[in-house]
């Protein structure tokens, strides 16, 4: 008969001719529909000849600690996602950037709540992103459709980190509409920007002159401070963005925009001119560019006031601050600059994401192809 010796929530049993130690215990596991069933486990040990008994138990013992350690942190099961919102929107929300928090709150309030809120946490799995993927699709663009999904599955990754049960959430099980005709991005011309900067007064140029020679977002043009400017090193810093809905001073976008930037002599005597004019304001936190009340511009309210008017009236195409970025991108790929030093320049964290900002001119790319053919009937000489 074989002898059994009981240990904490498990025991080890000798078996057979050859005699071994088996080590049995009961573990719940965790169920899709967020329930717990209760099986039976069975593992070998090694043989008689070969252990201890105490040597056995310390062998059983990991396992056994690992069921009692899943027993006192056992998944929290039973909420909704809707629920979970709330306390993602207490503990997490605040703690974003405010562009980033209020787009996951509108993608919450348009999009993931009406559809998915009152369903548990352990029911939201792929095949509901794929439902949710196919309800957005129509009338809208794929980007909208990930942005969305990104946002469902960032919280979800937070309700696992805080021991709640979920579903079986994956974005790459989730086919995503087909990309439909895509809007050519506007870009200004060195041709444009010359106009614009010829047109505009001050303090309006300098700031446009800034944004469009370095490729900055207009956030981080606003945001520059006295000390981000080294006319010794002939560099400006860039650490620090204006939201364009709060006017509030925070970080750059990513760490890989944080950086120093080679300052022209052009912009150099533009930058200069400003801090010796009438147009500079002492401020409290040390801007560059202030308003009239000392506190930052409001990049909404420089675009629709002051862009979009001077545009109209030099009869430019339509076009905004991030335009002039896609331009920087552009031109320096036209002068011959390759892709890390333009990567470099607009500070993305990914090479791919600079490939979609370069624009070819329309002229380029005509001289090019005709330089081709023109080289491929040379060679076809016989």
């Amino acid at each position: 008969m074989a002898r059994r010796r009981f240990q904490k929530k498990g025991c080890i049993i000798k078996r057979g001719k050859t005699l071994r130690y088996y080590g049995t215990y009961r573990e719940d596991v965790l169920q899709s529909d967020g329930t717990f069933k209760r099986l039976r486990r069975c593992v070998l040990l090694g043989l008689v000849k070969d252990l201890s008994k105490r040597a056995a138990q310390k062998a059983f013992q990991p396992y056994l600690d690992r069921v009692n350690e899943a027993i006192k942190t056992a998944p929290k099961s039973g909420i909704t996602l809707e629920e979970f919102v709330r306390e993602w929107r207490a503990n997490v929300a605040g703690n974003l950037k405010d562009s980033a928090a209020r787009t996951a709150e509108s993608h919450l309030r348009a999009h993931i709540i009406p559809k998915l809120g009152s369903r548990p946490l352990t029911e939201i799995n792929t095949k509901l992103g794929q439902s949710l993927a196919a309800y957005l699709g129509p009338g809208r663009s794929r980007k909208t459709v990930e942005n969305v999904l990104l946002t469902l599955s960032s919280i979800l990754r937070t309700a696992r980190a805080w021991d709640y049960a979920c579903g079986n959430f994956s974005l790459k099980g989730i086919i995503m509409p087909r990309e439909g005709v895509r809007k050519e991005q506007r870009n200004f011309t060195d041709a444009e920007v010359g106009k614009i900067l010829s047109a505009a007064r001050e303090p309006f140029a300098t700031i446009f002159a800034v944004t469009a020679v370095l490729g900055l977002r207009v956030g981080e043009t606003l945001a520059l401070r006295i000390i981000d400017v080294d006319f010794t090193r002939k560099i400006i810093r860039v650490r620090q963005s204006v939201d364009a809905a709060t006017w509030k001073i925070q970080a750059v976008k990513s760490r890989a925009s944080s950086a120093d930037l080679q300052m022209p002599p052009q912009l150099e005597a533009r930058l200069r001119s400003h801090l010796a004019s009438q147009h500079f304001r002492v401020n409290d936190v040390g801007l560059l560019f202030v308003n009239k009340r000392r506190r930052p511009y409001s990049a909404n309210k420089l675009r629709e006031k002051v862009l979009h008017p001077l545009l109209a009236k030099l009869g430019i195409p339509h076009g905004g601050f991030h335009s002039a970025r896609h331009g920087a991108a552009s031109a320096l790929i036209a002068d011959g600059a390759n892709l890390a030093v333009v990567k470099s320049q607009l500070r993305h964290s990914d090479v791919r994401t600079t490939m979609a900002y370069t624009h070819t001119d329309r002229d380029q790319q005509r001289e090019a192809v005709e330089r081709r053919a023109a080289r491929i009937e040379r060679l076809a000489v016989k």
